[in-house]
């Protein structure tokens, strides 16, 4: 690619095609429209596209292709190494696409790229469905979805990309297709999973699943409870059914409710749970889990299903300075409990945590060639975290990072939820990928072989 940049371009072309914003620096809205949800990343894009439609993304993708600059695609903003903006290119924000029609008769739901989970459940809760997916509201749909897509239902319903029946994408090319099983079903199979390297998918086609009420919340276990915490929780989950989901978790208490004070700020362990059942039978099931210590703190009871969905929320919030790294585990012996347990009784912040997320039973149910995600038989994809609003302290945040990601790393299946991946390297990305990689690279170089969509944990087009 040239060094061009959009600075450099004429861009009244442009402006006659797009009816969205288009924001520059030094307009009133430059700064808050090229921030993204990780503040360590500070870029300074050329232009900044809010498209108001499909025709807005094709005059955007147009322009950077036949022009040479780099362009970024946002959905939500939540991408950690900052890939929904770039320094002296574009950014093509669909955050103003966020129309949703939902069928109920049909159980299907169709929205546009610049939803996020939040916009989903609002629209579909009203009729008891639910899109799997996500475990915080404000993340966007688009880009939780092309990595997996994983959520507090994987167990019961997959991942997102288990639920997705079609794909409208604006391609290289600037050519607008439909990818399903019966259209261009390579582009579908690699989208399900290879994040945002073959176009910008401007419209998602979901299967809806029935979920109202679930019963969910914390418990929290003091350290010295961990391990025993840790092997209970993976027997609870093996033992129990579908339905039955959690999180493990090693945490700081935040200084505020719902913790009674005595927990404030003291380092824990706990599992977020969720059940799409009876109190009963979930009392039943979490029976062992109660035994241990017992919880310093359980609050595990019905509520809707987006207030489950929310619940990270406050803690999840924009503006923080945040370095992540992630792996994939089958299992969890006894020395891989013990290294979590030691590196989480070292967590830094109370924006900092060790999450273990369920993915097997109904996401392992698929092969791992039938969609570009290939781990299908984990039990668990993980992600270590380190975030606060300070960034004073990055570099000691950063190191417990990698000290902990080294500790744990050996027990691990190998490869790593690709949402989930921090500044890991291009040959991470391959093993994430396994031997679906060289499937991806030859419909890469189908769809975008000059790699205009680079941004990304990026698929190199096959030579």
């Amino acid at each position: 690619m040239s060094a061009a940049t959009a600075v450099d371009l004429d861009t009244s072309t442009l402006e006659a095609q797009v009816r969205g914003e288009l924001i520059r620096p030094g307009d009133e809205s430059y700064d808050q429209a090229r921030a993204v949800h990780n503040a360590m990343i500070d870029r300074r894009p050329a232009l900044i596209v809010r498209a108001a439609n499909v025709a807005d993304v094709i005059a955007a993708v147009n322009f950077a292709r036949d022009n040479g600059v780099p362009l970024a695609v946002r959905g939500g903003g939540h991408n950690v190494t900052g890939n929904g903006t770039v320094d002296d290119g574009i950014v093509l924000d669909l955050s103003p696409m966020k129309g949703i029609n939902v069928d109920p008769v049909n159980r299907v739901a169709v929205l546009q790229g610049g939803c996020t989970w939040g916009d989903v459940d609002h629209a579909t809760h009203v009729f008891g469905l639910a899109v799997p997916g996500g475990v915080v509201s404000t993340t966007g749909v688009g880009g939780l979805t092309l990595g997996g897509g994983l959520g507090h239902l994987s167990r019961r319903f997959g991942l997102s990309i288990d639920n997705l029946l079609s794909a409208d994408v604006v391609t290289a090319d600037g050519g607008f297709l439909t990818a399903n099983e019966d259209q261009n079903s390579d582009l579908f199979w690699a989208l399900r999973g290879g994040g945002g390297n073959f176009g910008v998918v401007v419209s998602f086609t979901f299967r809806l699943q029935p979920v109202d009420m679930v019963i969910a919340g914390p418990m929290l276990w003091h350290l010295d409870d961990a391990p025993a915490a840790m092997r209970a929780y993976d027997e609870t989950l093996a033992n129990g059914p579908d339905e039955l989901n959690g999180a493990f978790a090693f945490l700081i208490v935040p200084p505020g409710p719902p913790f009674p004070e005595e927990l404030h700020m003291k380092r824990m362990c706990g599992v977020i749970w969720s059940f799409a059942g009876s109190q009963e039978d979930a009392d039943k099931l979490l029976a062992p889990m109660r035994e241990i210590g017992p919880p310093a703190f359980d609050l595990v009871g019905p509520m809707p299903h987006p207030v489950l969905q929310s619940l990270f929320d406050g803690i999840a919030g924009p503006g923080m300075q945040q370095y992540w790294r992630a792996d994939f585990f089958n299992e969890l012996t006894d020395e891989a409990i013990a290294a979590h347990v030691e590196q989480g009784s070292k967590v830094p912040t109370i924006f900092s945590s060790i999450h273990l997320y369920p993915v097997d039973r109904a996401t392992g149910s698929v092969a791992p060639d039938a969609t570009a995600y290939s781990y299908r038989e984990a039990r668990w994809a993980e992600v270590i975290f380190a975030a606060d609003i300070d960034p004073a302290g990055n570099d000691a945040r950063k190191a417990w990072v990698k000290e902990t990601w080294d500790a744990v790393h050996p027990f691990s299946a190998g490869g790593a939820y690709i949402n989930f991946f921090g500044d890991e390297g291009q040959d991470r990305v391959k093993a994430s990928y396994r031997d679906n990689y060289t499937r991806l690279a030859e419909v890469k170089k189908k769809y975008d072989p000059a790699n205009l969509f680079r941004l990304n944990q990026n698929i190199e087009p096959a030579a």
